[in-house]
């Protein structure tokens, strides 16, 4: 086992919940980006964006494993790789980094992401969102 960091165990149900709520936050950011003109800011798309890959990859780990990651964001990439181990597609593991990486900018930071790059970045949470129901759908 890779995992050292912070989690929790818990049931399949959570991983199910978890799965709900991903799909509603790739919702939200989906409608958030329709919405928003040119010179919207993309920081509320990529924040609802960060949100859903975070429980897709808690929905996986916790329907894998019984465990979801907490408190430490960075743990959720070594909480998958043990639930996936060599099934963790390398091009899926890069997404999740990307997108995850950038919550401090979008969530806490005062750079103002621009609609082009947040939608740059919904590209990546749908293509990740794509690969993780079908993983859990196995």
């Amino acid at each position: 086992m890779t995992r050292t960091g912070p989690s929790k165990p818990v049931d399949k149900d959570y991983g199910n919940r978890r799965l709900a709520i991903a799909k509603a936050y790739l919702k939200a950011a989906q409608d958030e980006a329709t919405l928003a003109d040119a010179t919207s800011l993309g920081n509320p798309i990529a924040s609802q964006i960060v949100k859903a890959a975070i429980a897709y990859a808690d929905a996986i780990t916790a329907m894998r494993l019984g465990q979801v990651n907490q408190r430490d964001h960075e743990g959720i990439h070594k909480l998958l790789r043990d639930a996936l181990g060599n099934a963790l597609p390398v091009a899926q593991a890069r997404r999740l980094r990307r997108i995850v990486d950038s919550k401090d900018t979008v969530q806490y930071g005062v750079r103002l992401l621009r609609k082009d790059e947040a939608e740059q970045l919904l590209s990546e949470l749908q293509e990740f969102a794509r690969w993780a129901e079908t993983e859990l759908a196995r």
